[in-house]
């Protein structure tokens, strides 16, 4: 019997989507635009708006307090968990239902492969690339209102790796516990941050908040999971990609858009 699973695919436009119906391609910042063909993260309970903020949290937001199914996933139309056996076509590459079934009959949450910054902190590296001011005020809430955590936050910021791109699969019950937790989080961070002026690049900065977070609550909470690898279904300039990296890193040159 097949297990009750949703993984939402969020995406801002139409495209090319695996031929699964566990999969949801979720339009997430939908509010105010015109369909085109997916289920709309501006539906029921919702945060649409704060899309151009909160990035695919809306989408998870949307998933969290709409779907009643046993597990919730998210990924990106652009990136996804990947099958142990690959084709030639990305797209039959992609984690099927019978692939990730066997997991979860052991675990309950699924996470992507770690990434690796070597010779950045979790902590350095965002401080390095972002406005650290969003990182240092997150810290704070935690200590507030949190203080159970801080020790897990203080041992995720000193690590080089994470499991990033707020990209997971797991159980309804556990996503309840992570959402309600990251959530009271970041609406308290966008009250402390709402006099602040960022350009569109840096004001998504909730989004990348929470990839740092989700380390800290599985670290805390303990909880057995599993780590899956994941591909990117566009080409990567890596070069590129790298080059920012240690500009960031040296020469203080912090980042103006996404890789």
């Amino acid at each position: 019997m097949h297990k009750d699973i949703k993984i939402i695919i969020a995406t801002h436009k139409e495209y090319k989507i695996p031929n699964d119906n566990m999969y949801l391609p979720l339009y997430v910042g939908s509010k105010g635009k015109k369909n085109i063909g997916y289920k709309r993260d501006d539906t029921g309970k919702n945060i649409s708006l704060k899309n151009p903020y909160f990035c695919e949290l809306t989408g998870l937001y949307w998933a969290w307090k709409n779907l009643k199914v046993d597990y919730i996933g998210l990924v990106h139309y652009r990136r996804y968990f990947s099958s142990k056996k690959k084709n030639k076509d990305k797209f039959d590459s992609i984690l099927k239902r019978e692939e990730l079934e066997k997991y979860l009959n052991e675990y309950d949450i699924i996470v992507p492969k770690k990434r690796k910054y070597y010779i950045e902190t979790i902590e350095s590296h965002y401080k390095h690339t972002m406005k650290e001011e969003t990182l240092e005020e997150t810290i704070k809430i935690i200590n507030e209102k949190y203080p159970e955590y801080v020790n897990s936050l203080q041992k995720i910021m000193n690590r080089t790796y994470m499991h990033a791109f707020n990209m997971f699969i797991m159980k309804k019950e556990y996503l309840d516990e992570y959402c309600t937790w990251l959530f009271d989080i970041l609406f308290e961070l966008e009250k402390r941050m709402k006099n602040k002026e960022y350009d569109a690049f840096h004001s998504r900065f909730y989004g990348r908040i929470s990839e740092r977070l989700l380390d800290v609550w599985l670290d805390y909470k303990g909880y057995k999971y599993k780590e899956v690898p994941f591909m990117y279904m566009e080409k990567i300039d890596w070069i590129k990609k790298g080059t920012g990296f240690l500009k960031a890193k040296f020469l203080g040159k912090k980042y103006d858009k996404s890789f």
